[in-house]
């Protein structure tokens, strides 16, 4: 399903918001956690750019770079302030000169859904923005969480402001600042918080607007429980997600939680999850790929606040499926640096077994085995894996065992 306007074609590279997503090569790093922001992180991240470049990243996504009231950058108040609990306006400048010297993107976390006040307002609420830049007043902030303006196009992050985006000054505002994100400040690529808390025709706007060369949105809802677990059909949540991305103007890809859900349940021993009812791969990416951004963990899920963890002896098994598969892969800073220097090699391992074997984006893929304890597929023409302790290795063929770990192997041609 490769959806993009021909006028993309028509750009140079700095601005081509569709070539990322034509190319269809990426492998994202999440580069940092929850408590990242008690390391001195900016300057952490310099030293470990080269690494990052060597293992085969094309995109970096850091954490919110504004001021904000908590230390993680979750609650901005001041964006175009960049000293943060990170380091400060000048170390990020300089991490990112750094990271385009290598030809790594960076990727900026967009905190756009909610922004807490400087000052009380309307109903006693801190609800404006006195005395800092883009000096918003009451109708900045959504009816539902005491402002003055409409009511949200979406849903509520409760506890604090939420941005009214049907407002046009607040839009003008916001392209503005994310303009100077990409174009001064040298973000290349955008990440949306909170995605589902304001219209997916706002972001498309955004994207339009500042042209990051790829974003990605944070549609996160809980997956389709029963009474004994996991349902095996997750159609409706990996519908709602494909909808979101429609709703971008099909531009921007989104989080795969659907297969996040299911993946981690599957390396339980319940490998059959792994094929949908038509024999695809039961997540976004088995229905639009292109937009699917893969992943086991993130600072929410795992990290220390651990929502919704991955099995955690399950990691390489769930790394051997992602970054074999279509669909962008993205790989959690604790796995690759926290974990230990066998994880942190496997990891490099299958992302050079990838590219080597040119599986990307729209790569094909035969689900050939979905059981308890086995899973195989053959992705491309030139590369089959397998999970699980089932014994199995492919028939025919020259295929060559390429690298294999605890309960996974790779074979290639």
């Amino acid at each position: 399903m490769g959806y993009y306007n021909n006028v993309f074609d028509e750009c140079n590279d700095q601005t081509d918001i569709g070539r990322v997503v034509r190319d269809g090569r990426e492998v994202i790093l999440q580069a940092y956690n929850w408590e990242s922001h008690k390391h001195d992180w900016w300057r952490n991240l310099d030293g470990k750019v080269p690494d990052i470049a060597k293992s085969g990243f094309t995109s970096a996504w850091l954490p919110p770079p504004s001021q904000s009231l908590a230390p993680e950058g979750y609650l901005p108040q001041d964006l175009y302030s960049l000293n943060s609990a990170y380091g400060s306006e000048h170390l990020l400048k300089s991490l990112l000169r750094k990271m385009k010297q290598y030809k790594v993107r960076a990727m900026a976390d967009i905190v756009i859904n909610h922004r807490v006040g400087t000052t009380r307002g309307h109903g006693g609420m801190y609800n404006r923005y006195d005395g800092i830049s883009l000096p918003w007043d009451e109708h900045a902030v959504t009816s539902c969480t005491g402002g003055l303006g409409n009511r949200s196009t979406g849903d509520n992050f409760n506890g604090v402001p939420n941005v009214d985006h049907t407002q046009h000054f607040v839009r003008k505002d916001i392209i503005g600042w994310l303009r100077w994100l990409r174009n001064t400040v040298g973000f290349q690529d955008f990440r949306f918080d909170f995605a589902r808390g304001y219209s997916a025709n706002y972001v498309k706007e955004y994207i339009g607007a500042a042209k990051p060369l790829f974003s990605v949105g944070e549609c996160w809802d809980s997956c389709n429980y029963n009474g004994h677990g996991l349902d095996y059909n997750q159609d409706s949540h990996r519908q709602r997600i494909i909808s979101w991305i429609d709703a971008t103007g099909q531009i921007s890809a989104a989080f795969d939680f659907t297969t996040k859900g299911i993946l981690q349940e599957a390396v339980k021993g319940q490998y059959w999850r792994l094929c949908d009812a038509q024999g695809k791969p039961p997540g976004v990416m088995g229905w639009w790929p292109s937009r699917a951004v893969t992943f086991l963990d993130n600072h929410d899920t795992g990290s220390t606040q651990a929502h919704w963890p991955f099995p955690s002896h399950h990691i390489m098994e769930g790394y051997a499926y992602i970054l074999t598969h279509p669909g962008i892969p993205c790989v959690f800073y604790d796995h690759f640096y926290d974990w230990g220097s066998s994880i942190h090699d496997q990891i490099v391992k299958l992302i050079d077994i990838r590219r080597r074997q040119d599986i990307h984006i729209r790569s094909t893929i035969r689900v050939l085995k979905a059981e308890s304890n086995l899973y195989a597929a053959i992705v491309g023409e030139k590369l089959c894996m397998k999970l699980g302790d089932g014994s199995w290795c492919p028939s025919g063929g020259d295929w060559t065992l390429a690298t294999s770990g605890h309960r996974y192997a790779v074979w290639h041609k």
